[in-house]
């Protein structure tokens, strides 16, 4: 009543699976490689925190995310740039992501730019998108460009060497 195999069924003996290939240098063929695991993912690593007690005079430079909440006297090149409510930016900020809260002296240039309902922004914005929401105060130009970026970048007014070699 309860054997192991049914008396239809003939039993098929077990044939262990033949052992795996080792590879020599000195053998000719190269049994095929088993895949290396993929390098796991580098986590994002978090954004650098500037607090509103930090004072910095001088130009700011780093290839990951930075949020302002203290004032910056000085340039500011990053990869995703928050500026905070309580926050002063008095330079030129280029990023690929630009959050306004606070407020910016100088001009703006990103991919995607956003100033938010409490930003003050004093200056002109070059950008391929922006989004400026309603309460928003800003004074300047705006002009989008599909490379706001790159070298070749256009500035939206002319430097102040380029007016007075003009004159």
């Amino acid at each position: 009543m309860f054997s192991k195999t049914k008396p239809n069924e003939a039993e098929v003996p077990f044939t262990p699976p033949p052992p795996a290939a080792t590879f020599s240098p000195s053998s000719e063929a190269r049994p095929n490689p088993v895949p290396a695991p993929l390098p796991a993912a580098k986590p994002k690593p978090a954004a650098s925190v500037l607090s509103s007690d930090l004072t910095i005079q001088g130009n700011v430079l780093t290839s990951g995310d930075i949020h302002i909440e203290g004032i910056v006297e000085g340039d500011i090149r990053a990869h995703t740039l928050v500026v905070g409510e309580s926050a002063t930016v008095k330079g030129e900020v280029i990023a690929e992501e630009v959050i306004v809260h606070g407020r910016v002296v100088g001009r703006l240039r990103g991919l995607k730019v956003r100033l938010s309902t409490s930003a003050r922004c004093e200056g002109d914005i070059v950008h391929k998108t922006i989004a400026i929401e309603s309460g928003a105060h800003f004074e300047g130009s705006v002009q989008r460009q599909d490379d706001p970026l790159g070298k070749g970048a256009k500035d939206a007014r002319p430097s102040v060497a380029a007016m007075t070699a003009a004159e």
